[in-house]
């Protein structure tokens, strides 16, 4: 897949689980989506995002999970993609590192 295809998907995907996470997620934390990082063939895509407070991660992660599918027929309905990537959630371990260095600096 070429670099720019595959740059245009990740964005793509990254607007839509940012929107799919604000309208299914509960107002009790705060869910962000921050980045996608797609695999070379595009077959696979990893969905990272933060949590405040920071403790509410796992059961952010958990809810994710449970809502892959879901996320995964919002995809094929909301966009053109041909095949739609297999979806893994993570937590952004590097971005909240990079927020506590901001914090100290």
């Amino acid at each position: 897949m070429k670099d720019i295809k595959r740059e245009k998907i990740g964005e793509m995907i990254h607007r839509l689980a940012a929107k799919f996470v604000h309208d299914e997620s509960s107002p009790a934390s705060l869910l962000t989506i921050t980045r996608v990082k797609l695999s070379p063939t595009g077959k696979e895509a990893k969905i990272f995002f933060t949590t405040l407070p920071e403790s509410q991660e796992d059961t952010a992660l958990k809810f994710l999970e449970r809502k892959t599918s879901e996320f995964k027929r919002y995809i094929r309905d909301e966009s053109r993609i041909g095949i739609i990537p297999r979806v893994d959630f993570k937590i952004d371990y590097g971005e909240r590192n990079r927020q506590r260095l901001d914090e100290l600096s």
